[in-house]
């Protein structure tokens, strides 16, 4: 009876929890139901108002459009409520395609002008390692820079722009033009490039006394190294300097010397575009200009306007409108005032800056495409230059130099108000948001891909009629300049104007000056120099041997013309009959000789022309070793034992280790070397001795009363002298008998300088 009641209690109690199971798994069901449904609702408000955002954006999108398009009060303006609603998909597709930022390297920038304008364009300044868009540096961009560079890459200086803006190749750039357009190439002062032209400058400076030069380094900035100078003699032939004819009658401001400097902006070499900002620097001297004489040549305050030099003058002035810095607005509006046509003025320095580019544009062109084959995007350089102007007398410009680049610090008002609005209307031109550094990329490696995997081989293709033209990049950029100026005017292209200059032979810019000239011809003089000198030294060391007949040649006979001669030209002492016979016999055979050489010598027509013989210049080489004489090799070596005796008598080693020592600049070794001069007061007790005071004797006269040789006496003041002590010998612990014997013959030979066989 237990055992049945507890089956049942126990099957009662099974019954239970499955009935509980059962009402806590619906309970749950219906709680999951209850979620779902609540998502679901919330999902559907969502998406509704996600739809009536994009509905509201898409009204205000069109609105804007129609107000830019018809004006805020044309009446023909539809509203929004006839306008077009715009699908969802497009504006979550525009969501996705934001515009990523752009980045920019200033890691060798030095000018916080930049960074600022930077900063306020949206850029985000990263390091050389991160992939950026803009690279702006104050150094020349170097080959292998260049070919590291993306296609979405841009850097703000051209390879190859150093041939106009080093003082040198300026020089020779427009000298070599000047020789083809003479008449187009004649703004810049009459320059030389030494030591290659220096002889040709020294002429002129003699035949133009009166003419006054200014000399500058090659490559040198801000005023460095520059002089004036009446004469070229104190010049060294061997200093690498740019000789130039002053300009003794510049115009002039309120009685100063100034010069402009004129920003341009080079976009792109290929094809060339040349930009001008209508604001820049007018730099004026600190002292009243006069005419330069021997008294103020060195005046740097006078005859320079360097920014970095009149800075320290205590005259300097800080105004913008009456300082020593102006701005060229303000230099406009003098000119004007005295009656300048500015107009024709500013398009003859328009002509001077697009011709010193044109002088390098072959160089300019030939290194960009060697440097960037790949850019297809965007143009990989672009430029910001500093010509420097001045304007003679007669208003004509003159070139000085271009900077590569110009100084943007920003110490003043004046500064900042040219230079930052240089940078803001440069940045805006150069459209920094043209090219989208994540489709290059993209295509970048999909190109990569498909080369290595070769999926590109066989696609199925496509008429280009189907397609529609896309636009060029370069047609792009070209609209964008035109319609974003700023402050700048384009200078070039302009017409027809420049292209006699792009015409000329390609050949012709690179053909040599004279002075090019006259260096390939000393180089190659001195070559030949060397190679004679070279075969004179090889045949010197070879040994002498006795010259006989030449190959093909008869050997004389006996009784010969030659030996004849020897026999009349050696022996003249005791004349005989023999020789009288052989003198006759002689001159016998040279008639016979001459007769024959004169029936067969041929006409003028087949004589040969005679080589002049090339005699060898006999050059002592210097670089072969010349045989050693034993007379002169045992002089040699006494001297030098004389010397090495003489500096050690007068205590100089002495000294110096005492110095040395003192200053703790001894080494180990030199320690170990030299430590015996530490312990000669040890070895000597006395160490300076002083000579006795020579005693007086009275001059007496001689009994015939005159004084003889023997009767002077001359006393001296006492001279000390310092005896050295022999050294005390360093001898190292393992020494063998030979080393202690060497080591006492070479003491001993210095003391006593007499030469003694060394010991076996």
């Amino acid at each position: 009876m237990e055992v049945d009641l507890q089956d049942t209690f126990l099957r009662e109690e099974d019954q239970q929890s499955q009935h509980s199971s059962k009402q806590t798994y619906s309970v749950a069901n219906k709680r999951k139901n209850e979620k779902v449904q609540e998502e679901k609702v919330a999902t559907e408000q969502q998406a509704k108002e996600e739809k009536e955002q994009a509905e509201n954006i898409a009204s205000m999108l069109i609105r804007n459009y129609d107000n830019k398009l018809y004006g805020e009060d044309d009446t023909s303006q539809p509203t929004s409520r006839t306008a077009p609603i715009i699908p969802i998909e497009a504006t979550r597709k525009k969501k996705k395609r934001r515009r990523s930022q752009i980045s920019i390297c200033l890691t060798n920038c030095r000018y916080e002008s930049i960074r600022k304008v930077a900063s306020a364009f949206g850029m985000r300044e990263v390091s050389e390692e991160d992939a950026w868009n803009f690279y702006w540096t104050d150094m020349s961009v170097s080959v292998e820079r260049a070919k590291e560079m993306k296609r979405f890459q841009r850097i703000n200086h051209f390879p190859g722009m150093l041939e106009i803006c080093r003082k040198d190749l300026l020089a020779r750039n427009l000298n070599r033009m000047q020789k083809i357009y003479p008449k187009e190439y004649n703004f810049f002062p009459k320059t030389w490039c030494l030591p290659a032209d220096f002889g040709e400058a020294l002429n002129y400076s003699k035949s133009r006394k009166n003419k006054t030069f200014i000399i500058k380094p090659e490559c040198g900035s801000q005023g460095r190294g520059i002089y004036l100078t009446k004469s070229l003699k104190d010049i060294k032939p061997t200093d690498k300097l740019i000789c130039q004819v002053y300009l003794s009658k510049p115009y002039l401001v309120d009685g100063y010397k100034f010069d402009i400097r004129v920003y341009t902006l080079i976009t792109s070499c290929d094809p060339l575009r040349i930009f001008v900002y209508n604001e820049g620097l007018v730099r004026f001297a600190t002292s009243r200009y006069a005419d330069p004489n021997v008294n103020n040549t060195t005046n740097v305050f006078m005859h320079l306007t360097n920014y970095a030099l009149n800075k320290h003058s205590r005259t300097y002035v800080y105004d913008s409108e009456a300082g020593s810095k102006r701005k060229i607005s303000t230099l406009n509006k003098i000119l004007l005032s005295q009656g300048v046509d500015l107009d024709r003025l500013w398009h003859a320095i328009d002509q001077v800056i697009v011709k010193t580019i044109i002088s390098a544009w072959p160089i300019l062109k030939h290194s960009y495409h060697a440097c960037f084959p790949s850019h297809d995007m965007v143009h990989a350089c672009f430029e910001i230059l500093g010509f420097d102007i001045l304007l003679d007398h007669k208003l004509h410009p003159y070139i000085l130099e271009v900077n590569h680049s110009p100084s943007f610090h920003t110490d003043t008002q004046l500064d900042r108000e040219v230079k930052e609005g240089l940078l803001t209307d440069t940045l805006t031109m150069l459209n920094i948001w043209q090219c989208d550094k994540r489709r290059v990329l993209e295509e970048d490696r999909k190109r990569i891909r498909d080369r290595l995997l070769q999926t590109n081989k066989f696609a199925e293709f496509t008429p280009t009629e189907e397609k529609e033209p896309e636009k060029s990049p370069w047609q792009t950029q070209i609209q964008w300049e035109e319609t974003h100026l700023g402050n700048y005017r384009r200078v070039y292209p302009v017409g027809e104007q420049y292209a006699s200059l792009f015409q000329q032979p390609s050949g012709s810019l690179y053909t040599g000056t004279a002075s090019s000239r006259a260096r390939g011809d000393c180089t190659r003089l001195q070559r030949e120099e060397f190679q004679q000198t070279k075969a004179k030294a090889e045949a010197l060391k070879k040994p002498s041997q006795p010259k006989g007949p030449k190959e093909g040649e008869k050997k004389p006979e006996e009784g010969s013309s030659t030996t004849t001669a020897i026999t009349t030209t050696t022996i003249t002492e005791k004349p005989s009959k023999a020789k009288a016979r052989a003198d006759k016999e002689q001159k016998r055979k040279d008639k016979d000789d001459k007769d024959k050489k004169l029936s067969n010598k041929p006409s003028l027509s087949q004589q040969p022309v005679p080589e002049k013989e090339v005699k060898p210049t006999y050059v002592l080489c210097s670089f072969e070793p010349d045989p050693i004489v034993e007379k002169e090799e045992r002089e040699r070596v006494n001297l030098l034992a004389q010397r090495d005796f003489l500096i050690r008598s007068y205590g100089m080693l002495e000294q110096i280790y005492l110095v040395m020592k003192k200053m703790g600049t001894l080494r180990p070794e030199d320690e170990r070397k030299y430590g015996v001069y530490g312990r000669l007061s040890v070895v000597s007790n006395s160490p300076k001795t002083a000579i006795k005071k020579s005693k007086t004797v009275a001059q007496r006269p001689n009994d015939n009363g005159d004084y003889s040789d023997s009767g002077l006496q001359v006393q001296c003041r006492d001279v000390v002298i310092y005896e050295r002590p022999l050294p005390v010998l360093d001898v190292p612990e393992r020494s063998t008998k030979a080393h202690l014997a060497r080591t006492a013959y070479t003491i001993r030979r210095m003391s006593s300088l007499v030469s003694v066989p060394l010991p076996k």
